[in-house]
């Protein structure tokens, strides 16, 4: 046998020794645990926007089958409701739920997601919007201007809000003038023109104002948060209709540092899990509110009245005026606004020439002839 011979067997001997050692001692990599956020929403405990935030969690929590665990706290457990951004932004918090417009006194644009006629569109259209018509990178982009370090998810598209809870029905737009009223965003500049002292409050404080005689009125958004709230406790009138918050949505708050470190497999699943959630949430709402809008009438003892069309069709002027003024101090509020516009124009005439009127169907069904039946 000659050297070389020699020196390539003691090769592959050695090579075949450390393959056995190799398979005897595998490398056992350590496993690593689940990813875990700690969440706080802009809601009171008792809110069902708390139990909105709740269900997107849950729905994350399953879809990753665990690899990602996010709990929610309610607001104020780490930070007031208004300061959510801020605490996600600096990484206080690993993720928030809320809306966009209470982000609203760090550019007013922000409250183009939630305050106002939307030009006609509901929620949902102003959803396909953020989706379909550039609102993504709009808020983007207004995020950056900022310096908010976050990744931002819009979902869930809210009804029409009421004009708010008072003392006595509103009859005319002169019963507003000198009311201590509560309201956020672009709303805040559309009351006050209307003649109102303005309180922006976050949801957990506005019926104890009531109480106290702080506030004249206020408004919220919703039968069931309204009732969980406890505004039936202290006012049994509410307005219904308006164009202040015509169209408004939540909104998905992540670190987006921890949101960009995450692996791709679960950034995807966070997409999905939004949409499902943005389903759900609307289809929980309209079981929810309705039971409670009835309830509120039979056991509470609220008289729900139509908001006049003189004062809705104020809002519109007032409105047009706000913006119109903003826009000529804000070029990204402009650029904004006439996205929305051009969207609405087309979507929303399609969408009223498309589908029928509900109100013959119901009276069909449910008007007084039929009431005389039963």
């Amino acid at each position: 046998m000659n050297e070389q011979t020699r020196t390539r067997r003691k090769f592959l001997g050695g090579a075949a020794a450390a393959g056995a050692g190799t398979l005897a001692f595998p490398m056992i990599a350590k496993a690593q645990g689940p990813i875990s956020m700690r969440w706080q929403s802009t809601w009171p405990s008792k809110d069902i926007f708390h139990e909105y935030a709740l269900d997107f969690a849950r729905k994350v929590n399953d879809m990753t089958g665990g690899d990602m665990k996010i709990e929610v706290l309610p607001a104020g457990a780490v930070v007031p409701a208004f300061n959510l951004l801020d605490a996600v932004s600096k990484g206080t918090l690993d993720g928030g739920h809320g809306v966009v417009v209470y982000h609203y006194g760090k550019n007013n644009a922000l409250a183009l997601w939630g305050s106002g006629p939307g030009f006609g569109m509901d929620a949902n259209m102003l959803l396909a919007w953020h989706k379909y018509g550039g609102g993504k990178a709009f808020l983007e982009k207004l995020y950056q201007s900022i310096g908010a370090n976050v990744k931002s998810y819009v979902y869930g598209p809210m009804a029409s809000q009421p004009l708010g809870w008072f003392k006595k029905p509103i009859t005319k737009a002169a019963d507003m003038k000198g009311l201590k009223f509560r309201t956020v965003g672009l709303s805040i500049d559309v009351f006050t023109a209307m003649g109102v002292a303005v309180n922006a409050l976050p949801g957990g404080e506005i019926v104890p104002a009531l109480d106290r005689g702080l506030l004249d009125g206020a408004e919220f958004n919703n039968a069931s948060s309204d009732r969980l709230l406890g505004f039936p406790d202290v006012s049994k009138v509410c307005m219904l209709q308006s164009y202040h918050q015509n169209a408004e949505q939540f909104e998905i708050l992540f670190n987006k540092t921890k949101y960009d470190a995450l692996p791709e497999k679960l950034r995807a699943i966070l997409d999905n899990a939004v949409e499902a959630a943005s389903a759900d949430m609307s289809w929980k709402a309209i079981d929810r509110y309705s039971k409670d809008y009835e309830e509120m009438q039979k056991k509470d003892g609220v008289k729900f009245y139509k908001t006049p069309d003189a004062i809705l069709q104020q809002q519109l002027t007032i409105y047009d005026g706000v913006v119109d003024k903003m826009s000529r101090s804000n070029a990204l509020f402009k650029e904004i606004l006439d996205s929305q516009r051009a969207f609405a124009a087309r979507t929303v005439k399609w969408d009223m020439d498309t589908n029928t009127n509900r109100r013959m169907a119901y009276n069909h069904y449910f008007g007084p002839k039929q009431a005389k039946k039963s």
